[in-house]
C-alpha cells in the first residue's frame, strides 16, 4: 500500500522521486524522507533564487548605467535610484518559484495550489512596484524642469500611486478568492460611506492640491505666513494631505493641504517678485515740540543739505499768499507759515529718495499718521532694493539711526515712555 501511494505521489516529477529515492536508499524513513526531501528542495530553490536574482539584478543595474552614459538622459539615472532594476530583476525569482512549487511541494499536493496563489499575489506586487519606480523616475525629471521645478507635482505622484494600489489590491483579491472583480466594487460600493470617512483627508488634499495648482496660489519655495498653525517660512513640500513649511527658525510646520483654501494666508511671493520690500514704520513726535519757524530761523535750516531749495520756493509761497490775503504777521498764527516738522517731513523724503538701498519706481512717501495719546507719528512708507532678509533690515536699520538722530537739528522730540531712572533724575534735578 505505501509503494502504491509513493508511486502516485511522485510520479509527476522526476527531480523530486529522484532526491526522495536518494534518501530512502541512505536508510531515512519514508516518513522522514518526505520531510527532508522538502527541505533539501527548498534550499535549492531558495540558492537559485538568490543566485538568480543577484545575476539579474547587476546585470541590469550595469545595462542603466551605460544608459545613462551613453545618452545622457537622466530618466535611466533615476530608474536606478528608485531600484526598477530591482525589481525587475524579481521576475526571475517569481519564474523559478512558480514552475519549482509543484516539484518541490509533490509530496505535500495540498499546499501546492495556496503557494501558486501567493507566487501570483507576489508577481502583482513586483508589476505594481515596477510601474511605481517607473512613474517616481518620471516625475523625478519633471523635478529638474524649470517649470515644473516649484509645481506640487507629488500631489498627482501620490495620486496615480494611490490608484495603482487599489487596482493591485482589486487583482490580488480575484486571485485569492478566484471571484471577479466586479465582486470586489460591488462589496466597495456598499462600504462607501466607510471609504469616504477614511480617504476624506485624501480627497480633500487632492481637490485643495488642484485649485492650488490651477491658482497658482502656493509654490514650493514661496515664503507664506499662516499665523492659526504658527508657519512662517518657506514652502519646502506639498504633498496629497500636508503642506511642509521650513520656519525662519528652522522647525518644520506641518499644515493640512485643505487649509491653504479653506484658512487665509498671506504669500510673499508677489514681494520677492517685484525685488523691493516694503518699509512701513513710524517715528512718534511729540505734539508739543511741533512750532512755526521764524524768519531768522531760515538761514539755519537752509544749511541743512536737501531743504535749503524747499524753503526758499516754499518761503515764497508763503509770502505771496499772506501778502495775498493781507495777513498780520505780528501774531505767528495768522496766515500760512513754514513748520519745524513740515521741514523734517520734508528732509525725510531727499533723504530716502537719495538712499542707495531705496526703490525709486516704486511707491515713496512720508505721510503724516492721525495723532495718538503718544504723539504726531511720521511714517515712512518705502520699497527697499533688495528683499533679502538681512540686507532689508540693515537698510532699514541704517535709516532709521540717521531719522532719529537727525530730529534734534530740527528742534522736534521723539516721545519715549520715562523709565524708572528718567524719574529719578527728575526728582534729583528739582
Amino acid at each position: 500500500m505505501d509503494n502504491i501511494q509513493k508511486e502516485v505521489v511522485f510520479s509527476e516529477h522526476a527531480i523530486s522521486r529522484w532526491t526522495h529515492e536518494l534518501l530512502t536508499s541512505w536508510g531515512v524513513s519514508e516518513y522522514w524522507a518526505r520531510y527532508l526531501n522538502l527541505i533539501l528542495l527548498l534550499c535549492i530553490v531558495i540558492l537559485l533564487v538568490y543566485l538568480g536574482q543577484y545575476i539579474i539584478r547587476h546585470i541590469l543595474h550595469f545595462i542603466f548605467s551605460q544608459l545613462g552614459k551613453i545618452t545622457k538622459i537622466t530618466f535611466f539615472d533615476h530608474l536606478a535610484e528608485e531600484r526598477f532594476p530591482h525589481y525587475l530583476a524579481l521576475i526571475a525569482p517569481y519564474g523559478i518559484i512558480k514552475y519549482s512549487i509543484p516539484v518541490v511541494f509533490s509530496g505535500f499536493r495540498n499546499w501546492i495550489s495556496p503557494l501558486s496563489k501567493l507566487t501570483d499575489v507576489f508577481l502583482v506586487l513586483i508589476v505594481i512596484w515596477g510601474i511605481m519606480s517607473l512613474i517616481r523616475a518620471g516625475f523625478d525629471v519633471l523635478k529638474e524642469k524649470p517649470a515644473f521645478r516649484d509645481k506640487p507635482i507629488q500631489s498627482y505622484q501620490q495620486v496615480i500611486l494611490i490608484i495603482l494600489s487599489i487596482f493591485g489590491i482589486v487583482v490580488v483579491f480575484s486571485i485569492l478568492t478566484g471571484k471577479s472583480p466586479v465582486t470586489f466594487f460591488a462589496a466597495m460600493g456598499a462600504a462607501s460611506a466607510i471609504l469616504l470617512l477614511m480617504f476624506k483627508d485624501v480627497i480633500m488634499g487632492f481637490v485643495a492640491s488642484v485649485q492650488v495648482t490651477t491658482n497658482d496660489m502656493v509654490r514650493i519655495g514661496d515664503w507664506i505666513t499662516m499665523p492659526k498653525y504658527g508657519a512662517d517660512g518657506d514652502v519646502a513640500e506639498i504633498t496629497l494631505t500636508t503642506v511642509k513649511v521650513q520656519n525662519f527658525d528652522k522647525t518644520i510646520t506641518t499644515i493640512p493641504t485643505y487649509a491653504l483654501i479653506s484658512d487665509s494666508f498671506q504669500n510673499w511671493r508677489g514681494m520677492q517678485d517685484s525685488g523691493g520690500r516694503r518699509i512701513k514704520r513710524s517715528i512718534v513726535i511729540k505734539q508739543n515740540s511741533i512750532r512755526y519757524i521764524r524768519e531768522d530761523e531760515l538761514t539755519d535750516f537752509k544749511r541743512i543739505q536737501g531743504i535749503a531749495a524747499y524753503i526758499d520756493n516754499r518761503q515764497k509761497e508763503i509770502d505771496l499768499h499772506n501778502k495775498k490775503i493781507g495777513a498780520d504777521k505780528s501774531i505767528p498764527v495768522n496766515g500760512r507759515n513754514l513748520t519745524n516738522a513740515g521741514l523734517f517731513r520734508k528732509y525725510i523724503e531727499w533723504y530716502l529718495i537719495n538712499h542707495p538701498g531705496i526703490r525709486k519706481d516704486m511707491s515713496l512717501m512720508v505721510r503724516q499718521m492721525a495723532p495718538t495719546e503718544n504723539g504726531l507719528p511720521l511714517e515712512v512708507y518705502v520699497f527697499t532694493n533688495t528683499t533679502q532678509w538681512v540686507e532689508y533690515e540693515y537698510i532699514m536699520a541704517d535709516i532709521f539711526d540717521h531719522l532719529i538722530a537727525s530730529v534734534r537739528y530740527f528742534d522736534l522730540q521723539i516721545f519715549e515712555r520715562e523709565a524708572g531712572n528718567d524719574l529719578r533724575k527728575v526728582s534729583i534735578s528739582k
